[in-house]
């Protein structure tokens, strides 16, 4: 178990851990914090549930708060999606076969950081190279596109780093993870990404795009601008 599927299984049931994510917490610092920091969450909504309303405390409470109420409902709402997400998330990563497990971590990881394309936290050619080659051991050949998210994020072998820049078929996600590659290329698909990843001679990079032509024509792009030594 890595990292990010331990992050889910604790989110999901935050009481009853497997035994291979309570073998994961007791190697991992990282996850072993995320999980008492959950607990603690857990303990304190409990507590507020077991407190006692006073009298007359509902109807104030409601007479203050009727102006929010549709702030709350587009909240809901939103928490709601996010957490059908997360859902079908763990059916698909469940159903997939053990060949694609990179690829489909790469799915999981863009669908869980949807900011990611609509927040503009860019890096220019020079600072993308030094990326390039300090985490996967490649060389910038010329320009990718304009870069308009750069993120150093936690993936399963550590952290890698997550890039989105413009392309003729829209915005496209390159992330670069240094560690042991795949032995093989793999490619992994739900109902609104597809991905693809490639080994390098320091780890791998994957690409995501909405279907498997656009991440083809991406991929094509990337070999051919990044020199990555294989």
């Amino acid at each position: 178990m890595n990292c990010i599927e331990f992050h889910r299984v604790k989110l999901a049931e935050p009481r009853r851990l497997p035994a291979p994510a309570q073998a994961h917490a007791a190697q991992c610092a990282a996850c072993a914090a995320f999980a008492k920091s959950v607990d603690e969450d857990e303990r304190e909504l409990e507590q507020v549930l077991a407190t006692p309303v006073p009298d007359g405390l509902a109807d104030g409470i409601l007479l203050g708060v009727h102006a929010q109420r549709q702030a709350w409902k587009a909240w809901a709402l939103a928490a709601s999606l996010l957490v059908a997400v997360a859902l079908g998330l763990a059916a698909y990563l469940l159903r997939s076969p053990e060949g694609d497990q990179y690829a489909r971590l790469a799915i999981e990881h863009v669908a869980l950081e949807p900011e990611s394309f609509t927040t503009l936290h860019g890096a220019d050619a020079q600072a993308l190279g030094e990326m390039i080659r300090t985490s996967g051991g490649g060389t910038l050949k010329a320009p990718l596109g304009t870069i308009r998210y750069v993120k150093l994020c936690p993936v399963d072998t550590g952290t890698g780093w997550h890039i989105v820049f413009e392309t003729p078929d829209g915005l496209a996600t390159l992330l670069i993870v240094p560690g042991k590659p795949p032995a093989l290329l793999q490619r992994a698909s739900s109902s609104e990404w597809n991905a693809l990843v490639r080994p390098t001679r320091n780890g791998y990079y994957a690409v995501v795009m909405p279907s498997a032509a656009k991440t083809a024509q991406v991929d094509r792009l990337v070999r051919e601008r990044i020199d990555w030594g294989t």
